[in-house]
């Protein structure tokens, strides 16, 4: 294979009268590695033969570049194809459907693992990268670029906003921990942060000598906070603490940055509920959501359909679990027999509502708390990888949902044949 078949050369430097006169035929391919700025593209023949491969700045020069594309598409079946890299291509995506160009789509799996395929080298550069997408494309291993429907958007844009609100909650619950080791290492162990009550409790007072300064005070605002779920001994026992905490005595400053950094996490944790409340209202516009909603939850059902669509996209309940990376891979050679993995090659986001999920219904479902004892209790079991039986359990479930099938949990579960085996 000539080195010359990676030439990229400036979008300007193309000379279009001479690429249409090389192409000929009915299909062409063009072929796109996506960056942040420097796209690079690959046009291709049918017969597999890149005539020209072109770099170019995006966005300066996209809607020249697609102009470009639709004159060499007349009379011709023009397609392009792209890895999905994040939100970076989607520009050109949108593009290039107004444009009327149909879009496809290859794995950044597949392209990987093709690098040395075609040259029998293993590097993987811009140029070659677009090059191996379009074979890819021509050899039928790519799929259409769905187009995401507005429900789903607006779904996706409320989730965006969840995940990093949860993210800041988590920083903020990180850095307060770390204070709190310092100058009162006792209240972690009475309370966590993941409460309501403590997070409130040092935004209020700060340190452990203003708490017990107003220990009454102190167990009130707790008891209001708390409500009947917080327990009396729970409230002494913190005060208690507070009054002969082995922690660093605070200064005035590390006091208000006690107080600051826990009204951070306040803060953080009512933005948290506000988002979902929205997601609740996104999720009860769409009957599909409705339906899944009332076995994972709202916001795992958001996080799904948001993640890969709508189970009902799916043929089978099969795919569906493909498309979330929940598969089973084995690798096997000779008398070595491996063990059967998922394969994670769907959104993490995914699995790990799927996960949360699968341990509330195991909370919360005698069958399901049974099926779990009778599996975790033969010899050998790994409970992790019995959660994840159960999270494609549940993956098939939601699948049966949105199709219109009610939940029967005794479908999903045969205790005697797990008691007998």
């Amino acid at each position: 294979m000539s080195k010359r078949r990676y030439k990229c050369v400036k979008f300007k430097q193309v000379k279009w009268s001479e690429v249409r006169g090389q192409l000929g035929g009915e299909r062409v391919v063009v072929a796109v590695d996506v960056a942040k700025e420097d796209f690079v593209a690959t046009v291709l023949t049918a017969a597999q033969e890149a005539v020209v491969t072109l770099g170019w700045r995006h966005p300066q020069e996209t809607r020249k570049v697609i102009e470009q594309l639709v004159e060499l598409g007349e009379g011709r079946r023009l397609e392009a194809v792209l890895e999905p890299s994040g939100t970076y291509g989607d520009a050109l995506v949108w593009q290039l459907r107004q444009a009327g160009i149909g879009v496809y789509r290859v794995s950044p799996k597949r392209v990987h693992d093709a690098a040395e395929v075609y040259d029998g080298v293993p590097s993987l550069h811009d140029a070659k990268a677009a090059y191996l997408i379009g074979r890819l494309h021509l050899e039928g291993i790519s799929q259409v670029w769905p187009e995401a429907a507005e429900g789903r958007r607006q779904v996706m844009a409320v989730l965006t906003q969840l995940r990093v609100s949860k993210g800041r909650q988590q920083s903020a619950s990180n850095r307060l921990e770390a204070q709190l080791s310092r100058h009162w290492p006792e209240c972690l162990e009475v309370l966590g942060l993941n409460t309501v009550t403590l997070p409130a409790l040092i935004h209020a007072y700060g340190d452990p000598a203003s708490v017990a300064a107003d220990a009454e005070g102190a167990a009130a605002l707790m008891r209001g906070r708390g409500g009947s779920g917080l327990r009396a001994e729970k409230i002494g026992a913190l005060i208690a603490s507070a009054d002969g905490s082995l922690g660093v005595p605070c200064l005035m400053a590390e006091r208000e940055l006690l107080q600051w950094l826990a009204g951070d996490l306040v803060e953080a944790r009512r933005e948290v509920r506000r988002i979902e409340r929205e997601l609740a209202r996104q999720v009860k516009r769409e009957p599909v959501l409705v339906r899944m909603a009332g076995v994972v939850g709202t916001v795992s059902a958001a996080v799904l359909v948001a993640a890969v669509g709508s189970p009902q996209s799916y043929p089978d309940a099969r795919s569906y679990l493909k498309a979330l990376g929940l598969n089973l891979k084995e690798r096997s050679s000779g008398k070595h027999k491996g063990q059967l993995k998922i394969t994670k090659r769907g959104p993490s986001l995914a699995r790990f509502y799927l996960y949360f999920a699968a341990l509330r219904l195991l909370a919360h479902h005698p069958v399901v708390k049974r099926w779990y004892e009778l599996k975790t209790n033969r010899p050998g079991a790994v409970k992790n990888k019995v959660v994840i039986a159960l999270m494609r359990k549940l993956a098939q479930a939601v699948w049966q949902i949105a199709h219109g099938n009610p939940f029967e949990v005794n479908k999903l579960f045969d205790l005697e044949a797990v008691a007998e085996a």
